[in-house]
C-alpha cells in the first residue's frame, strides 16, 4: 500500500499546539472527561483528522507550570457547526504523568464536572 508523501509526513511530525487556559469556566468548556484518560478541546482552524498525533503544550489557571501531552486527536468540531467553536479534542495518552493531569483537572474543577452547562464538545 503506498501512503501518500503528505499523509506519511504529516502522520510522521506531530503538530504543536500550545493552548493557555485562563480561567476555570474555560478549563470547564474544554476539558473531556468523556475520555477515560482525559483530554482536552483546542480551539484550531487547522485541519486534523481522527487518531493524528498531536503535541499540546497546556497551561491552566492560577499555575505556572505549563503541561506536554502527546495525544491524539479524537474529537473533531468543523467550521460551520451550530453554536459550536471548530477544533480538535485530543484524548491524553494512558500513561502516569497524563493521569496525574487528568486528577489535577478534576480536583481543579471539584463539583463543576458534574454540571449541565454547555462545553465545547457535548
Amino acid at each position: 500500500m503506498n501512503i501518500p508523501v503528505e499523509d506519511s509526513a504529516r502522520a510522521a511530525r506531530p503538530s504543536v499546539i500550545q493552548l493557555n487556559i485562563k480561567e476555570k469556566a474555560a478549563l470547564y468548556a474544554s476539558y473531556i472527561p468523556l475520555f477515560k484518560e482525559g483530554g482536552i478541546f483546542v480551539p484550531t482552524e487547522r485541519e486534523y483528522r481522527m487518531g493524528d498525533s498531536v503535541f499540546v503544550m497546556l497551561s491552566l489557571p492560577d499555575d505556572p507550570k505549563k503541561y506536554a501531552i502527546a495525544g491524539t486527536v479524537a474529537w473533531i468540531t468543523p467550521a460551520g457547526a451550530a453554536g459550536r467553536t471548530q477544533g480538535v479534542g485530543v484524548r491524553f495518552p494512558a500513561d502516569e504523568k497524563s493521569s496525574e493531569l487528568r486528577t489535577k483537572i478534576e480536583n481543579r474543577l471539584g463539583s463543576s464536572l458534574n454540571s449541565e452547562r454547555a462545553t465545547h464538545t457535548v
